[in-house]
């Protein structure tokens, strides 16, 4: 067999928002395609005309943008095998469809959904294959005439792809290994629908994989049943030798108990399963997204590759080029993989501190904006370093650090009864006094200077502390006190500790 390039793609409908179960199918995709030097086709599915919803595509688009996961070619990318959306390939299907009629591998039905539900009351578990075509309103049990007929006036149909029962089929999977199953279970798909003139997911897939000279088919566990049908379809078409391998991946998994991860349990549970924002145009409702939740999207990544792959080693955190190198599609699990909230909030966390403090007070910028402060991007960069390592998420640092912005409007009633004592008024007083004296309000020089006079008045360095982190903070909470003081300056230092004098007494 000729060894062909690498070519995979990822094939998203657009009908709504994507999920992220579908990102690390993508992700895989991509994974798998840079390792071998190969491309990543974006194809959109969108023959479905009845589900489209507007807006999707873009979604889908703008979702991997921020995500840093880069097609080669395909939807809004160009290439050499387009068009690349189902829907603007209508005349290439029908010559496909065309080809199997001709061939007696497909046959036209003119079924309707309720004669088709009538049968299916009549008889138990039916299934519309070799045992039961004969008897429905089809090209096979009808003359040639009366099927022109019924065309020529206009009569809806669909064309089925005959199966012959009795055949071995074999799936080898990347994955799962071979699976063989037996023609007899599977019933004639619908390949085409002459009502929008446009295929089914299956038929599309075949000739637009064969056609893109897609090479391996890594997709959802989903997708695993209608495996056997696709290699009957290559069969059917002469296209064996150029199937292309097929992967399926495990399903994702809720959090908790049993079943695979929706919307419902990120709702329930407190987290995005969707990588953007979605507000849905017909019922207006808005689903948050992961970017939304200020989660990173190199954390994102990180975390979706691991659900269902392990490098094999005790290394967690890996970057896009990383992974890349480590990928292995054959060691992916047969199993789901548990949805872990919390550790998507962990890589989240290891993701700010493993980026700079310039990177991350850029992004802090806005947040700061939002709540009408000006400052510095060399100011937020010192408060980034100190507060940085304290929260999961960077909208977390306001909360964190507000305190350097804004002064103390009240006092934590808990910590002021226990932190705040009869002597504390005079010996803040004293404080001020005392730094108000200072030229130089280094945090080094104020550091030097306070400890020499808590050590002089035998002071305890505790009772001190804790009275002035009240004092300039309204709370117990904050990095070591100087860095607070320094960061705010002399004046704004002395006049939060006056106030808090005045107001605690």
């Amino acid at each position: 067999m000729i060894e062909r390039k690498v070519r995979v793609r990822f094939a998203p409908s657009p009908t709504g928002p994507l999920h992220i179960g579908g990102v690390r199918t993508a992700l895989y995709n991509y994974l798998f395609a840079k390792q071998h030097g190969g491309d990543l086709v974006l194809r959109i599915e969108d023959t479905d005309s009845n589900r489209f919803v507007p807006g999707a595509e873009e979604y889908i688009l703008e979702s991997f943008r921020w995500l840093g996961i880069k097609f080669d070619e395909g939807v809004s990318f160009g290439g050499n095998y387009g068009p690349y959306r189902q829907s603007e390939r209508r005349d290439i299907y029908k010559q496909y469809v065309k080809q199997l009629l001709d061939a007696g591998k497909a046959y036209i039905a003119f079924d309707t959904p309720e004669e088709l539900e009538a049968k299916r009351a009549e008889i138990e578990n039916f299934q519309y294959d070799a045992a039961t075509r004969l008897s429905m309103r089809n090209s096979l049990a009808m003359s040639a005439e009366e099927v022109a007929a019924l065309i020529e006036s206009g009569h809806q149909y669909v064309v089925r792809f005959k199966i012959e029962p009795g055949e071995k089929v074999v799936v080898n999977d990347i994955i799962r290994g071979e699976v063989t199953i037996n023609s007899s279970i599977l019933d004639d798909k619908v390949l085409y629908k002459s009502a929008d003139e446009l295929p089914t997911y299956h038929l599309a897939n075949i000739v637009d994989d064969h056609l893109m000279e897609i090479t391996h088919v890594i997709r959802g566990e989903e997708w695993l049943p209608s495996a056997p049908l696709h290699v009957l379809l290559y069969r059917a078409f002469g296209w064996e030798d150029t199937m292309p391998q097929f992967a399926h991946l495990s399903l994702l998994l809720k959090p908790e108990g049993n079943g695979k991860l929706s919307k419902r349990d990120g709702d329930r549970l407190g987290f995005p399963v969707f990588p953007l924002e979605w507000n849905d145009p017909k019922s207006g409702a808005v689903s948050t997204g992961f970017r939304e939740s200020d989660y990173l999207p190199e954390a994102v990544v990180n975390f979706l590759a691991l659900l269902g792959w392990n490098p094999g080693d005790d290394v967690e955190m890996m970057s896009l080029e990383e992974l890349v190198k480590k990928f292995d599609l054959s060691k992916c699990s047969k199993a789901g993989a548990r949805f872990d909230y919390k550790k998507m909030v962990w890589f989240n966390h290891e993701y700010i501190l493993q980026k700079s403090d310039r990177e991350i007070a850029e992004i802090f910028m806005d947040v700061v904006k939002q709540h009408g402060v000006e400052t510095t991007l060399e100011h937020l960069e010192v408060i980034v370093s100190l507060m940085k390592g304290r929260v999961n998420f960077v909208h977390e640092l306001w909360d964190a650090s507000s305190f350097y912005f804004e002064a103390p409007v009240a006092y934590d009633e808990k910590t002021a009864k226990k932190r705040w004592k009869e002597d504390s008024a005079q010996k803040m007083t004293e404080l001020a006094d005392l730094l108000e004296s200072l030229d130089d309000f280094s945090i080094e020089n104020q550091d030097k200077a306070v400890h020499e006079w808590i050590e002089v008045k035998g002071y305890g360095m505790g009772d001190i502390m804790n009275a002035f982190r009240l004092a300039l903070v309204g709370e117990g909470k904050g990095p070591q006190m100087f860095h607070i003081s320094g960061l705010i300056g002399k004046e704004e230092t002395l006049a939060r500790l006056r106030r808090a004098i005045t107001v605690l007494g």
